[in-house]
């Protein structure tokens, strides 16, 4: 790919050229100036395109996958999001994973441990819990769990609880890139009770303004394995009432690790934000990739001049350096996005740009 730019690779074929790059290939090497313009591009360009998984049209799939396969032949009775851009690496966007998970009611899963980190939103039902490290967790709906890299964990319903389903999130696309995945299946399949009280990372840890005395944590990830929905909605709701919130993003608040007060692993971020009634945020584009689940009420999403509308647990994708903005669909309700994303390794590493949206008011014009 040649550019008539001073600077960029602008060499012509010619026969011997041709020749030469021959002989390279035999070596296993090559003229950098032959793909310079191609791997080092103006600007990103993601692979990944703009999807919107509507979850009542992926529902009764998910359940159905209930009567053809069992979480013991399976491993993860799991049904995965996969981008058009990135089938090869099996990612919703970018270098993300996701995936709809269903549990009935007395279903255990075995418990195992990999590179990849991970975490769970729940979409709907009752009676599920996840342990970590022996540290289990009651979840309900629109609770945010982690499973971070390296732990023990594993998920189940209780008998009297109802079927389950939940989003996972991990990055085993990017884990898989750098070459560095390990999976490990527990020895006694499940892990055996550790003593712990139910729910004792998010008493001990979830306390706002608040850390346990005497209280040490050397991980590299956030001890606080849950997040519930109640709290994060009231600190939401109480933060809206204090800020005009970001013209580009509402009302936007991110999960954290209370010891660090970064993210709350060390390669996926996460954050819930709210849209008043009726407001509609300004268009801006940044690097890295995020993955938004609805966790409450209706609206809409430009995304790179393409407007999806969406409905309380619908999934959409933004790409990297994709211009977006989010609308509200409601005069009257507030509409809540929950969003991971890959945050910590863009900033880790230097990448993070952002850059707001210059013409029209900074409102994209949607494509027909």
């Amino acid at each position: 790919m040649r550019e008539n730019v001073v600077g960029r690779a602008n060499v012509e074929d010619t026969p011997e050229l041709k020749a030469y790059y021959k002989d390279l290939e035999k070596y296993e090497a090559g003229a950098l100036w032959t793909v310079a313009n191609k791997i080092e591009p103006w600007a990103p360009q993601s692979a990944s395109v703009p999807v919107l998984w509507r979850y009542k049209d992926l529902r009764e799939h998910v359940l159905r996958s209930v009567e053809l396969v069992s979480p013991e032949k399976a491993g993860r009775r799991v049904i995965y999001l996969n981008n058009p851009g990135r089938r090869d690496v099996s990612a919703a966007v970018g270098w993300l994973y996701s995936g709809l998970q269903v549990m009935h009611p007395g279903e255990v899963a075995t418990a195992h441990a990999h590179s990849a980190s991970a975490l769970r939103f729940i979409m709907e039902g009752a009676g599920a819990y996840t342990i970590v490290d022996g540290h289990k967790m009651t979840l309900g709906a629109r609770d945010f769990v982690l499973t971070p890299n390296g732990t023990w964990h594993e998920h189940g319903v209780e008998a009297g609880g109802s079927v389950c389903i939940w989003q996972d999130g991990l990055d085993i696309p990017l884990v898989n890139a750098l070459e560095a995945n390990f999976f490990v299946v527990h020895p006694k399949i499940q892990q055996e009770p550790s003593g712990y009280p139910v729910d004792d990372m998010t008493k001990t840890w979830g306390n706002p303004g608040l850390r346990p005395a005497g209280s040490t944590w050397s991980k590299g990830y956030s001890p606080m394995f849950k997040y519930e929905w109640e709290p994060t909605y009231e600190s939401l709701q109480k933060y809206a009432a204090a800020t005009d919130g970001s013209p580009f993003d509402g009302t936007l608040m991110n999960y954290v690790n209370p010891i660090t007060g970064g993210h709350v692993m060390q390669t996926i971020g996460a954050s819930m934000q709210l849209l008043r009634p009726g407001e509609k945020t300004k268009s801006h584009r940044h690097t890295g990739s995020f993955l938004y689940q609805v966790a409450k009420g209706r609206g809409y999403s430009i995304i790179g001049g393409k407007r999806l509308e969406w409905e309380e647990r619908d999934i959409f994708c933004v790409p990297s350096w994709a211009w977006h903005e989010h609308g509200n669909g409601s005069a009257s309700e507030d509409a809540c996005l929950f969003c991971f994303n890959d945050l910590p390794v863009i900033e880790g590493l230097g990448l993070y740009r952002e850059e707001a949206y210059g013409d029209n008011g900074g409102y994209q014009s949607v494509a027909a």
